[in-house]
């Protein structure tokens, strides 16, 4: 799904690696600008509310600097027992973390915002995803926080990684988890125009065919 291959008119205010694979194996075609904004400067309330005013915070920062052009901002946070899992900064932090998850279900809140200032159009909302974990042995935990996957994803699992073994089950957007709800991003682009369903472009290579 292109909406420019010279132009683009999508920007990505986003560094996030997962984010932009996503956006990319739906095809469309965008500019990532990651925001400059101070996160610990947002403060904490509920997390619905946490991710949704961040990721406006985002769309907004890049969006004064692009004003016509469709700003996608985004954040995410894992939540169990109201309790905000965040990046692990050890393998002390991501065992105990993992532990916590272990057999347990939880929550994954992304918010995302897109903007168009030169439109004077702006739509954010938070996405949930209830996601079940196994029973993790202490073999298990051990051998995944010895890898470097846990180390730079919220609740210290990437669920579109070698920690999909962790994942029994979920209920909800499956890219959510992942770090953008791109059914949702997607309909609203289509909806403002942006986007055309009739412009979608298949390519196999994409998807390792």
């Amino acid at each position: 799904m292109k909406n420019s291959n010279d132009d683009p008119l999508l920007i990505l205010a986003s560094s996030s690696p997962r984010r932009k694979y996503l956006l990319e194996q739906a095809g469309l075609s965008f500019s990532v600008v990651p925001s400059s904004i101070d996160e610990k400067s947002v403060p904490i309330s509920s997390p619905e509310t946490y991710v949704r005013v961040l990721s406006e915070a985002k769309a907004d920062n890049v969006s004064e600097k692009y004003p016509g052009k469709w700003v996608i901002g985004a954040d995410t946070i894992v939540l169990k027992d109201k309790t905000i899992l965040g990046k692990p900064g050890s393998r002390a932090e991501a065992r105990t973390m993992l532990k916590q998850l272990s057999g347990q279900t939880h929550q994954v809140f992304t918010g995302y915002s897109i903007c168009c200032k030169v439109k004077s159009r702006k739509f954010s909302e938070t996405i949930k995803t209830q996601v079940l974990f196994k029973n993790l042995t202490d073999q298990e935990i051990e051998w995944y926080i010895h890898t470097t996957e846990p180390f730079d994803k919220a609740g210290a699992y990437a669920i579109q990684g070698l920690g999909t073994f962790l994942v029994k089950s979920i209920n909800g957007s499956y890219t959510n988890v992942v770090g953008l709800p791109v059914c949702e991003v997607i309909e609203f682009l289509i909806k403002e125009g942006v986007l055309s369903i009739n412009n979608i472009t298949y390519n196999s290579n994409r998807f390792g065919v």
